[in-house]
């Protein structure tokens, strides 16, 4: 059997789409799996079941990577098609089975709307593909002596993206000896790109206790390293859903985006938006989200730190 699955580019819309794969690949064992996706996303599915091929989407002119993307794929029979990008493509295919993502709906979240692509009842949960490899070198960089906070202080766009200066007078409130990780390490995640919204956290921790792994890894070892912290709180953003996915405890700080659609989805995980609601945020007359700063200023750190703390109290299964 071989399975075709389109996928998104962005990573955080990935992740949300892997338990949709993970369906298939429990459902028929030995399937052979080919992943079509932007280059962001790649890196999740090395290490797929069945994986034959990782299909990378490069966007061109006029929608013809799509035309590309028929070209690597129309020699074959595929048993099932999935399009979680709603194209017309698999119209052009040889298969028996075909899902397409079903259209959005504002308030739905994103991983029960493709439950929907295949009459799900239970949605599917997000989930990871590591490597021996990959767990060997997050090894290397985050051992096992002592707690470690995770902390996303970067985002794809400025909106998202809390003061670093926030996020250093909270994991100061934390790992300080009155809070619920005293003493512990800190490890920064953010890609390289992103390293002047991350130094400013770095640098306020003490150098024993601070772990730089802003541009040093890739998506799998990132998760890799996730799994050995105890609790992970960052912007939304993609590394945000690697953390859900990764089963660490996630906290997500929210703003100028939907919690309701994309919060990050598991029993681990929580969420703690601005004053403001989405809404509030998007639909000011001065709103330009390329050009727009911070618009999470109506997130405090006090908030932050309590929805840390009940978070924390919630997955020990102490009463907070």
């Amino acid at each position: 059997m071989r399975l075709l699955f389109i996928t998104a580019t962005r990573i955080g819309d990935a992740v949300l789409t892997t338990g949709l794969l993970d369906h298939f690949c429990r459902a028929h064992p030995g399937i052979g799996v080919t992943v079509a996706c932007g280059a962001p996303a790649a890196p999740l599915f090395r290490s797929v079941p069945g994986l034959e091929r990782v299909i990378v989407l490069d966007k061109r002119r006029w929608g013809l990577h799509w035309l590309w993307l028929w070209s690597q794929v129309v020699d074959k029979r595929w048993d099932i098609v999935v399009d979680l990008r709603r194209t017309i493509l698999p119209q052009f295919l040889r298969k028996d089975r075909h899902h397409r993502a079903p259209k959005p709906v504002a308030e739905r979240h994103r991983v029960v709307e493709l439950a929907a692509a295949i009459g799900a009842a239970e949605p599917p949960a997000p989930r990871l593909w590591l490597s021996a490899d990959d767990r060997a070198k997050a090894q290397a960089l985050v051992d096992g002596a002592g707690l470690v906070l995770a902390v996303g202080p970067a985002a794809n766009w400025r909106g998202k993206q809390w003061r670093a200066e926030r996020f250093a007078a909270l994991v100061a409130r934390l790992t300080a000896p009155g809070g619920i990780l005293p003493g512990a390490r800190v490890a920064v995640f953010a890609g390289e790109g992103e390293r002047d919204q991350a130094v400013p956290v770095l640098q306020s921790v003490p150098a024993e206790r601070r772990i730089d792994l802003v541009g040093r890894v890739d998506l799998p070892v990132a998760a890799a390293c996730l799994e050995r912290c105890a609790l992970f709180v960052g912007n939304d953003s993609g590394l945000m859903h690697l953390a859900a996915a990764s089963g660490v405890p996630t906290l997500s700080l929210f703003g100028p985006s939907p919690d309701t659609r994309y919060a990050p989805w598991g029993p681990r995980t929580a969420v703690v938006r601005t004053r403001e609601s989405y809404r509030e945020l998007v639909e000011a007359p001065d709103f330009d989200h390329r050009t727009t700063g911070t618009l999470m200023d109506g997130l405090s750190v006090d908030m932050a730190a309590g929805a840390a703390e009940a978070l924390w109290h919630r997955v020990l299964g102490v009463a907070a």
